[in-house]
């Protein structure tokens, strides 16, 4: 007679084999949250053909304006329990606040949906672990939101990288320049259901401030400092083939608003296993100007420099000659990166028709994760954090 965890784990398996479209079939997806991020992913999933069948959202002026970008048909929900009830929907997007990532997504897979996730994958490093058991165990799929994995321009770069031109790298820099201004004043259209919006997070007031400027408070995110970082070390940790690092240090300066907590202005140090420094600076005080190199990573290595920027490549071998460095190989391609996105929702989509891995599963968004983690651990702690791969948490 089998157990009871018998029992349950041949009930999820049942439960994760419902709803997996044919070749032909059209996908039907909601969509849990339908801020501007939540409302950009709806067009480009309709734009790729999926049917966006589903809209939910705790603040009634982000639902009615995700009902209108979802067009007509689509069910309204305020509870996402509720929409991961409707046995129709094959998949579901999750562009909530940061800390409500890993429930979301960990509770659709478990409902039989396949998810795309925003970036970063979880707030938290054990979130992480959680999300990868859930998958697996479940047979999902999930795709993580860094579009870079699934753009032509990266994948291209990513076999430069791989065919050992640049030899031994140690070092990586990369940056991501901008400028944001102070926050205007909270605007609320509707009623917001702020119990359920904080969730996990530490319970207080409603605060209208910290509603509409969630992105900069670290009960709920990590700012740009993990919303850039996110991209930009998730491609370092993909060109250089790591899984984890040894040790993390964050420092920024004081946020220009006195009410935010993340700074715009920050420099993270992540040292890797695999015996390379990887630094990123984030200047969200810097001047606005219209360049491919506003966003940056440079591979050091012993034979070639290779540049990846957002929109181009550029491969500089070893030059001991007192002349201008000439690239081997390059690419620029200005304003193509607005593809990325739609490559990778793409890739999504098929995934969830072919069952085959995506271009970012759970593995590699936790790779990312823990230093994204470790990072605001370290710039509020104000020291090195070393990371105990065998043991999965961190050390001082």
């Amino acid at each position: 007679m089998p157990t009871r965890r018998q029992f349950a784990l041949a009930a999820s398996t049942a439960l994760s084999a419902q709803r997996i479209p044919g070749a032909n079939d059209r996908i039907r997806t909601g969509i849990i949250g339908s801020g501007g991020r939540g409302r950009y992913l709806t067009a480009e999933f309709k734009e790729i053909g999926a049917e966006m069948a589903a809209v939910c959202d705790v603040y009634e002026g982000n639902l009615a304006l995700g009902l209108k970008a979802a067009s007509t048909g689509a069910r309204s929900f305020d509870n996402y329990k509720r929409l991961l009830e409707d046995k129709s929907l094959d998949t579901v997007i999750v562009a909530t606040p940061d800390h409500w990532h890993a429930r979301m997504t960990i509770d659709a897979v478990e409902a039989g949906k396949d998810v795309y996730v925003e970036k970063p994958m979880a707030h938290k490093i054990d979130e992480g672990f959680a999300m990868i058991e859930a998958v697996r165990r479940t047979k999902r799929i999930v795709q993580i939101g860094t579009q870079r994995r699934s753009f032509d321009l990266f994948l291209e770069a990513k076999q430069i990288m791989d065919s050992g031109v640049t030899g031994d790298v140690q070092l990586v820099n990369s940056w991501w320049y901008n400028h944001v201004g102070k926050p205007s004043p909270p605007k609320i259209d509707g009623k917001v259901d702020w119990k359920q919006w904080l969730g996990t997070a530490p319970p207080r007031d409603f605060d209208p401030i910290r509603f509409r400027n969630w992105y900069w408070y670290f009960d709920y995110s990590g700012g740009l400092l993990v919303g850039q970082a996110a991209h930009v070390m998730d491609a370092i940790i993909w060109f250089m083939k790591s899984n984890h690092p040894l040790a993390v240090c964050c420092v920024g300066n004081k946020p220009q608003a006195s009410e935010w907590e993340v700074p715009e202005t920050a420099v993270l140090t992540v040292e890797f296993p695999e015996n390379y420094l990887a630094v990123f600076t984030l200047g969200y005080k810097a001047m606005r100007y219209a360049g491919v190199n506003d966003q940056m990573k440079q591979f050091h290595g012993s034979k070639a420099r290779f540049d990846v920027a957002r929109e181009s490549y550029a491969l500089y071998p070893e030059n001991t000659k007192a002349e201008p460095m000439k690239p081997s190989q390059e690419a620029v391609r200005v304003n193509s990166f607005g593809q990325a996105a739609r490559q990778h929702i793409r890739n999504f989509l098929d995934c969830v028709k072919s069952r085959r891995e995506p271009n970012a599963p759970v593995e590699a968004g936790q790779a990312t994760n823990i230093v994204l983690c470790m990072a605001m651990d370290s710039l509020r702690q104000g020291r090195r954090l070393k990371w105990n791969n065998a043991a999965r948490r961190v050390e001082s």
